[in-house]
């Protein structure tokens, strides 16, 4: 089995299918064509061959500028990190009922911290002895 590719970009002349679809680099669909043509394609036009998705019969890859490459890598990058972000996060703080003053206030001042940064915050106050 081919190895899992961990990011978008140039698969240069690694490619472990024998028959692939290619799409050229305005996205029009060039047709299922064997390896070799492919990479013949890619060194006429002077451009990279880029794996879109493994799981289809053949394997899809576009032809690609490295302008084209750099723009989708931060296309991807950019909704990487608003989805990390959009994730919940949940701090969690207890502290007894006997707390001194100046650490109740500075848990305090802890909690509201949390909360700007639209963290949910769950307080647990237990008995004191």
């Amino acid at each position: 089995e081919p190895k899992r590719k961990a990011a978008f970009g140039s698969v240069g002349r690694r490619i472990p299918y024998r028959i692939l679809h290619i799409i050229n680099h305005d996205g029009e669909s060039l047709g299922n064509m064997h390896r070799a043509e492919a990479l013949k394609l890619m060194d006429q036009h002077e451009l990279k061959l880029v794996l879109l998705r493994e799981n289809a019969e053949p394997p899809v890859y576009k032809l690609m500028t490295g302008q084209q490459i750099h723009e989708e890598q931060l296309k991807r990058a950019e909704k990487k990190k608003a989805s990390s972000k959009s994730g919940m996060y949940i701090k969690e703080l207890s502290f007894s009922s006997a707390i001194a003053k100046n650490d109740l206030e500075t848990k305090t001042k802890q909690i509201g911290q949390w909360i700007e940064k639209k963290y949910h915050v769950k307080v647990t106050i237990r008995q004191a002895k």
